[in-house]
């Protein structure tokens, strides 16, 4: 089931082991682009001190999240210690309609959920320098005991694993570098011809251009 390639907008997915600097270049990429959107989780767990519903997560119970799943609205889904997470395709599908791009912080695992329904969306792992700068990042960030930090870098091996599924590999060795290469997907994936048909679809047709559905 292929939506993308008939809407104005992207969907963006980033993957990354933990402690590779996601979460930072996601932040610092939606400051600089003001027309990507990160997409906002459903989940089941409770709000933690100042978290706000629609902001964080949206917030449920584990019935409604239930009955949503059954009604296929997720684009994916998982139960990660006891709590249910889900990205839901209702808006995400609204948002791309109306021209916005938008942007998963995602695992490999929710990635091949997404792709399975999306062919067309973009897939960007983010990987470390190298083992030891991972190991040192997880170290410094002071969140983490010794054994949960070996138990990350372990399952870490795991997730690069699937690096090839991405289009895209960053490699985060120095911010402002991965940063202009993040902003540099999101502008040429704008730039193929299915967004740009569907974004200014009156001078398409002012040139009898036709949107080539088939394209990926």
């Amino acid at each position: 089931m292929s939506h993308l390639n008939t809407h104005a907008g992207s969907l963006f997915m980033v993957a990354a082991p933990s402690g590779a600097g996601k979460s930072t270049l996601v932040n610092a990429l939606l400051a600089k682009e003001s027309d990507l959107r990160l997409s906002i989780s459903y989940t089941t767990r409770p709000p933690r001190p100042g978290e706000v519903d629609g902001r964080e997560y949206h917030f449920t119970t584990v019935e409604d999240f239930l009955a949503r799943k059954d009604n296929k609205e997720f684009l994916e889904c998982a139960e990660v210690h006891g709590n249910y997470y889900g990205t839901s395709r209702i808006l995400i599908n609204q948002h791309m309609q109306a021209g916005t791009d938008m942007l998963l912080e995602i695992d490999w695992q929710g990635a091949q959920q997404v792709k399975a329904q999306f062919p067309h969306s973009v897939g960007i792992f983010i990987l470390p320098p190298s083992i030891d700068a991972l190991e040192q990042r997880l170290k410094k960030r002071g969140q983490d005991s010794e054994q949960v930090i070996t138990r990350r870098l372990l399952a870490a091996g795991g997730e690069i694993a699937h690096a090839p599924e991405f289009e895209y590999v960053i490699i985060n060795q120095e911010f402002e570098v991965a940063l202009s290469e993040l902003v540099a997907i999101v502008k040429a994936t704008r730039c193929r011809f299915n967004q740009q048909a569907a974004r200014n679809s009156a001078l398409f047709a002012q040139f009898g251009i036709h949107a080539n559905l088939s394209q990926t």
